[in-house]
């Protein structure tokens, strides 16, 4: 990996920037108005809303956003999109969620994020798949574990008004006991979560030989400004 100076960041290094920032709002956002909506959807006698909300099919793609710019750009500029959009997806999700959702989405996000940057820059030497998968999945169950323990537990009703609907006892998955509905919800999501990490390696993998063909060009051009 190579560090560069403020004064050598190329001009794609810094859309890149901006184009990963923006990505990362708008999933952050949109992730945060969909977990609110459960999946109302009848599978036989089985209706999914007591297993999952449409949230669980956008958040993923955060961490392919964090794992692009980690590869791309190093640690540094990852935990700069990090920072910077968790403060601007903050805000913007106060407009589109409840306080409580938004309070649980930050800050589970922050830290599970965080923890997806330093372990992906850990194993970043190893073969091309290794980092993201077990980056994206370990923080996938850290990120899983905060956001519904915050956002829907009843004993943390100081954070904001329980949701009715996800702290009623309905059966927890196939396990034959009952449990609050949002417990269900957390081992849903965490499993589209695991599946969504393995599949978006494929866009991964594509995505990373496309931007080092652009960088490559950059560098031909004496623009540098890139972490292997």
């Amino acid at each position: 990996m190579t560090d560069h100076s403020a004064s050598t960041v190329s001009p794609f290094m810094r859309t890149g920037f901006y184009v990963a920032l923006a990505a990362m709002v708008i999933v952050v956002v949109a992730s945060n108005y969909l977990v609110q909506h459960p999946v109302e959807i009848m599978l036989g006698s089985f209706n999914l809303a007591n297993l999952l909300t449409w949230g669980a099919f956008t958040y993923p793609l955060a961490f392919l956003v964090t794992d692009l710019t980690n590869r791309r750009f190093g640690p540094v500029v990852a935990r700069r999109v990090v920072l910077v959009g968790f403060a601007i997806a903050v805000i913007l999700s106060l407009k589109f969620a409840t306080p409580r959702i938004a309070i649980a989405s930050g800050s589970a996000f922050l830290v599970a994020q965080l923890l997806d940057v330093s372990l992906f820059n850990r194993l970043r030497s190893g073969v091309w798949w290794k980092a993201p998968l077990v980056s994206s999945i370990s923080a996938s169950v850290l990120d899983t574990a905060l956001f519904f323990t915050l956002a829907f537990a009843a004993q943390l009703a100081v954070l904001g008004a329980n949701d009715g609907f996800a702290i009623e006892h309905a059966p927890l998955i196939a396990l034959g006991v009952d449990a609050p509905r949002w417990m269900s919800w957390a081992l849903g999501d965490l499993a589209v979560k695991v599946l969504a990490v393995i599949l978006l390696l494929l866009p991964y993998r594509f995505l990373m030989s496309a931007t080092a063909a652009r960088l490559d060009s950059g560098a031909d051009s004496g623009l540098g400004g890139a972490a292997a």
